[in-house]
């Protein structure tokens, strides 16, 4: 599958779809269960650490990202946790205070999910380091390793 990213020129806004081969359920679990979110968020090659982890509305999520490089944390807080959805916000600590707005929503395709999400950012500046900062890698191997998962359970 092929994750699809856009992020027009001169906009604060990110938009990402992707398909999954899994219904919306399992795909919503594996974005809400501390337990499979470690094996699959980030890119190759990255140790994830919870520090926080409520994935329900009003809840909260604190994680690092470790490899033989450094550490990179991020945090959030769950504004929406629904079947079909999450809202959320998304902070690298790397750039504090450079908070962006996700919303994420799963469509039923009949046994696969079409997950959208849109983010955004409180500048076009801050939307573009996000950009440069390497996020198209993250976010294209942490799907990868999100189908992995999903096969698995």
């Amino acid at each position: 599958m092929s994750t699809t990213i856009t992020a027009q020129p001169g906009t604060p806004f990110i938009e990402i779809s992707r398909e999954f081969a899994a219904p919306p359920s399992a795909v919503l679990r594996a974005h809400t269960d501390p337990d499979l979110i470690v094996r699959w968020l980030g890119p190759h090659g990255m140790e994830m650490e919870l520090i926080e982890f409520d994935a329900r509305s009003g809840g909260a999520y604190h994680y690092i990202h470790r490899d033989s490089r450094g550490e990179h944390g991020f945090r959030g807080v769950y504004h929406t946790v629904e079947a079909d959805r999450i809202i959320q916000t998304f902070e690298y600590l790397g750039a504090p205070g450079e908070v962006s707005l996700e919303s994420m929503t799963f469509t039923d395709l009949g046994g696969r999910t079409r997950l959208s999400s849109r983010s955004v950012f409180p500048s076009v500046e801050a939307r573009d380091t996000a950009v440069e900062s390497g996020m198209n890698t993250g976010i294209t191997q942490s799907y990868e390793r999100l189908d992995t998962v999903l096969e698995e359970n």
